[in-house]
């Protein structure tokens, strides 16, 4: 149930079925935002990731807004979407979903929260194909893997996501 929808349209990622529903669900990323230098982090994540994948459209609101949905929602947590324009075989998935893991929620009153780590989560309408996190060797793990070209697209945008933080990337790095 991805696609380009906005809340509440039945494209977004509200996970209402139960073979899609994955452990914490994150905050859209445009509720988070609280500050202008977090908003502008956030357009450059949009930016840098379309570097890397040119045809992806942005979503900054990727989970729908009802109550099972915020019942999971996890503050530290901004979330936002990637979507191609059709299946690509060489990503092995539809949408690309980005949780930037903070240190602090964004809205507790910190203008720089601390960026803890990145997930990226390659998404059909049926389940998730792939996950790729910034912690061990940074290699996705899943059913449908992506191509190594796409890996190292992938593990350079969490570095350039980091180093728009100011964490150190190569430290985080395997």
């Amino acid at each position: 149930m991805l696609t380009e929808g906005g809340v509440n349209s039945p494209a977004s990622l509200g996970f209402g079925d139960v073979r899609f529903c994955c452990r914490g669900n994150g905050m859209n990323a445009s509720d988070q935002v609280r500050s202008v230098e977090l908003a502008q982090r956030l357009a450059s994540v949009a930016v840098l990731f379309r570097q890397h994948f040119p045809d992806a459209r942005a979503n900054l609101t990727p989970w729908r807004d009802d109550p099972q949905t915020r019942a999971h929602a996890e503050q530290e947590s901004l979330d936002l979407s990637f979507h191609l324009p059709g299946w690509s075989p060489r990503s092995q998935c539809r949408s690309f979903l980005v949780q930037l893991r903070l240190e602090q929620s964004p809205a507790g009153g910190s203008a720089r929260p601390r960026l803890l780590g990145v997930t990226i989560r390659g998404l059909t309408y049926d389940s998730e194909r792939w996950r790729l996190a910034s912690v061990g060797d940074w290699q996705p793990t899943g059913s449908h893997l992506p191509q190594p070209a796409v890996v190292e697209a992938l593990q350079g945008f969490v570095r350039k996501v980091f180093e728009l933080f100011g964490a150190d990337a190569s430290a985080r790095a395997a």
